[in-house]
């Protein structure tokens, strides 16, 4: 009985979650981590230029 209710709570995750909307999860995050590494990246090295330039 309770290894049915297990198999049952697994379908149903599995059924109200299809695997597009996962992936659109996954990518959404990684795009906007890319976009904050990439903004960081850019801050850190124009600091350095004009931090640089000044001296």
């Amino acid at each position: 009985m309770k290894k049915l209710s297990v198999y049952s709570i697994m379908m149903f995750s599995l059924l109200s979650l299809t695997s597009c909307e996962a992936v659109e999860t996954i990518f959404k995050a990684g795009m906007w981590w890319g976009i904050i590494l990439v903004v960081g990246i850019i801050a850190i090295i124009l600091w350095l230029f004009f931090r640089g330039k000044d001296s």
